[in-house]
């Protein structure tokens, strides 16, 4: 079965020792199943765009390339939008 291919991708905007970073991911851990977590390294060269557009606001979450959350997780609004996501994939 390989409905992995439709999980929603949460991308979060981030940098080496980022300790709000680390805590967004532990809240987001019950979720891991449910979402495929790609993580963006703002000071990486090649991210230098997002490195102008977010440097003051890391943590920042998008899921599925829309602009979801920043500083820490709004496990609610989360919740939501992933529930939205997964009920237009059925």
């Amino acid at each position: 079965c390989s409905a992995s291919t439709n999980e929603p991708v949460l991308t979060l905007f981030t940098k080496k020792s980022c300790p709000l970073c680390d805590e967004a991911k532990e809240v987001l851990e019950p979720y891991r199943r449910r979402f495929v977590l790609q993580e963006i390294d703002v000071t990486l060269p090649e991210n230098s765009a997002w490195y102008d557009k977010y440097k003051f606001d890391i943590p920042v979450f998008h899921l599925n390339g829309k602009f979801l959350m920043k500083h820490q997780v709004d496990i609610q609004k989360f919740e939501d939008e992933l529930t939205k996501l997964e009920l237009q994939n059925y």
